[in-house]
């Protein structure tokens, strides 16, 4: 017996029986899972924002707060600060998106012809393959029926609106009194546990902090450099409704890997009913981007402090992306590297133990 106990190919095999075994319950209980899922997400979800940007903004909290200004005032000021920014965003650039979206709507039959004028050059095309032509329709089709699908859904959803004005309502509150009392908070976590894993608890949390908080922080600052080069691009090729696109281009690039996929689509398509000579500026604005990106700007802004392997990223990104869909996208890479970092400490203070 203790020949197969201390075979490590033996252990594998029964760590692997058992996970499926766990994943098979888990199926099994999926429809329960789900509706637990929904009802948390729906009550935790406004707290899990408050606490996201009480994270981001904390730093700056507790340097106010080490030059002698009460945590209140500090978080008033940059309240303050950020609502400053936010009217003088307001005044300039939301007259400019109307504008785009009023363009946008005036020029849409037109556009709608050009595309379907397209579809008609490329099935008029004897030089495609049948195989690749029938693919384009079916993917137009598809595509329109998920965009009638999601306006339908849009304005069926009223309860939806109301639910998501209260919590953008409500999640300013609820940062206030985080980052008012965050190092009490900090305190009374510390406090519940036992003094023998204090010393563990706060290495464990301050890694975490380490793994996170540049990163954090360093990719809202890419997003809005990516947007703005694309910005400054889309409009020097002659790329129309360019805020609009550079916009949807900044806020997907928070996705790794598959965001910048995800952002240049809407502005390619739009191409396609203009030139195929846009639609090649278009990639060439996106390749410059993503290369400025991946090459100078993230690892001077966010740096290399995750330390996760692509394949394990984009591996998260999917799993996210079916639990919570663009949230769960956007949240993954920070909640993997977070369950990476308490999995290596649990693995040393195992360790650890068994030594002594």
């Amino acid at each position: 017996m203790d020949r197969f106990t201390k075979n490590r190919f033996f252990i594998v095999l029964i760590y692997t029986i058992l996970l499926l075994f766990v994943v098979y319950f888990l199926l099994l209980l999926k429809p329960i899972l789900l509706t637990i899922f929904s009802f948390l997400k729906a009550v935790l979800g406004p707290f899990i924002v408050a606490m996201i940007i009480s994270y981001i903004l904390n730093p700056v909290v507790t340097m106010l707060h080490e030059r002698k200004v009460p945590r209140t005032i500090a978080v008033l000021l940059i309240y303050a600060v950020f609502c400053t920014i936010f009217t003088v965003l307001l005044v300039n650039v939301i007259p400019m998106f109307i504008d785009q979206m009023q363009e946008l709507n005036k020029h849409l039959p037109e556009l709608s012809m050009r595309a379907q004028s397209l579809v008609i050059d490329i099935n008029n095309n004897s030089m495609l393959p049948e195989s690749f032509r029938e693919g384009v329709n079916k993917s137009l089709v598809l595509l329109e029926r998920r965009i009638s699908e999601t306006l339908l859904t849009f304005v069926n959803n009223i309860g939806g609106m109301v639910n998501a004005l209260f919590v953008a309502f409500v999640v300013p509150f609820l940062a206030f009194y985080i980052l008012k009392d965050f190092e009490v908070f900090e305190r009374a976590v510390i406090k519940y546990v036992p003094k023998s894993h204090r010393k563990n608890t706060i290495r464990l949390l301050k890694d975490v902090d380490t793994a996170l908080g540049s990163y954090i922080r360093g990719q809202l600052l890419v997003c809005v450099i990516i947007g703005t080069f694309a910005y400054i691009g889309y409009l020097l090729v002659g790329m129309p409704y360019a805020l609009l696109l550079a916009s949807i281009v900044a806020i997907t690039n928070v996705i790794p890997y598959i965001g910048p996929f995800i952002g240049a689509a809407p502005a390619l398509l739009m191409a396609s009913t203009i030139s195929l000579k846009m639609m090649l500026l278009v990639v060439i604005v996106n390749t410059v981007c993503q290369i400025l990106e991946s090459n100078i700007i993230s690892p001077q802004v966010v740096g290399r402090t995750l330390h996760l392997h692509p394949l394990l990223i984009i591996f998260a990104v999917l799993v996210g992306g079916q639990l919570a869909g663009v949230l769960g996208m956007i949240l993954a890479v920070p909640i993997f590297a977070s369950g990476k970092v308490i999995v290596q400490h649990m693995f040393a203070y195992y360790v650890r133990r068994k030594i002594i």
